[in-house]
């Protein structure tokens, strides 16, 4: 069942030329965000791109120098009270006492929280330890958790109510890949009853797993967003075609405004000619996938170029934001 309550086509949140600055220097800067409700939101960027920055001034931990922002339809930071009951969030790593339990830590800040339910807290407590997989932990003092134990046990406190928006700064920092996994499974949960999940990552696997949407930052501006499709999509697709007649496919290639790059061989055969039994490697960047590539090896085949292989490789996500920000993508966690 889903637990999102507002319009189906209200944004879980938008913000309008959200600015902020700190004296001189401007870390966010004209921001224009738009995160459809019920989408799995990848927001991608280097360090100190203001992707944490932009959080802290979304859920109105932090005052923007100029901008609105509105959160679930509401104006942030002006309808805080209405707004933060039905928003979860991690953001720059939990904070708990180390010398109470994970249990107890969470019973407290439940406790603290004025819009939870008494009657349920224990019920409630057991069943988010148990979703993150902190059940057997749950007696040990915080100070001997480990990092991912204690990203774990904020995951917990976002998760002991329901939220139609849960906000993720770097939720699998410090876990291993086993945590990481669980947590993605999480999220995907999440999203399939119905909950916005805004995940702020550096990881690559971690966004193109579970991510729908996407939006990268650089410099403290928004340089694209959108599904991850057409992320992809406004990058450079290149094409592989396999043939001893490497000359007559570049030609062909150039021909229809493709642009032919290195010719490479295949196996120990030679590069380049008619007399390469093995073939040939001649792959070409194109600006777009709109050319078919059943189009491309017929014009190849009709020029007399004999095709042994053909592939089109649609533009990565790592190929588009390193194009966007000129920074490498961490791939693996």
């Amino acid at each position: 069942m889903s637990v999102g309550q507002g319009a189906p086509d209200t944004p879980a949140i938008e913000t309008r030329s959200l600015t902020k600055a700190f004296g001189s220097q401007t870390a966010v800067d004209g921001l224009d965000l738009l995160v459809p409700a019920g989408a799995v939101f990848g927001f991608l960027g280097p360090n100190g791109s203001g992707k944490t920055t932009t959080i802290r001034m979304v859920l109105g931990l932090a005052a923007a120098t100029s901008g609105t922002a509105r959160v679930l339809g509401r104006a942030m930071p002006s309808e805080l009270d209405a707004v933060l009951p039905r928003v979860g969030a991690l953001v720059e790593g939990p904070a708990f006492y180390p010398f109470l339990s994970g249990r107890a830590n969470l019973i407290r800040l439940d406790t603290a929280d004025p819009h939870a339910a008494t009657a349920t807290r224990k019920a409630r407590v057991e069943a988010a330890l148990e979703r993150v997989g902190l059940a057997a932990a749950a007696g040990k003092k915080v100070k001997a958790y480990s990092l991912g134990m204690k990203q774990r046990l904020g995951l917990a406190n976002a998760l002991l109510r329901p939220r139609e928006l849960m906000v993720l700064d770097e939720p699998t920092n410090g876990l291993d890949p086993q945590g990481t996994r669980e947590v993605r499974s999480l999220v995907r949960s999440l999203a399939a009853g119905g909950t916005t999940v805004f995940v702020s990552s550096h990881l690559l696997a971690e966004v193109e797993q579970i991510c729908t949407h996407a939006a990268i930052m650089r410099a403290g501006k928004l340089v694209a967003q959108g599904t991850l499709d057409e992320l992809r999509a406004a990058g450079t697709a290149r094409i592989t075609v396999l043939t001893p007649d490497d000359g007559a496919a570049r030609s062909v290639l150039l021909r229809l405004g493709l642009e032919p790059e290195h010719v490479h061989a295949s196996g120990d055969a030679p590069t380049r000619g008619a007399q390469n039994p093995a073939g040939a490697v001649v792959r070409a960047a194109m600006p777009t996938v709109a050319l078919p590539g059943e189009d491309i090896v017929d014009a190849l085949v009709e020029a007399g170029v004999r095709v042994r292989g053909f592939s089109v490789d649609a533009g990565s996500l790592e190929e588009r934001f390193v194009a966007l920000t000129g920074e490498g993508f961490d791939v693996a966690q």
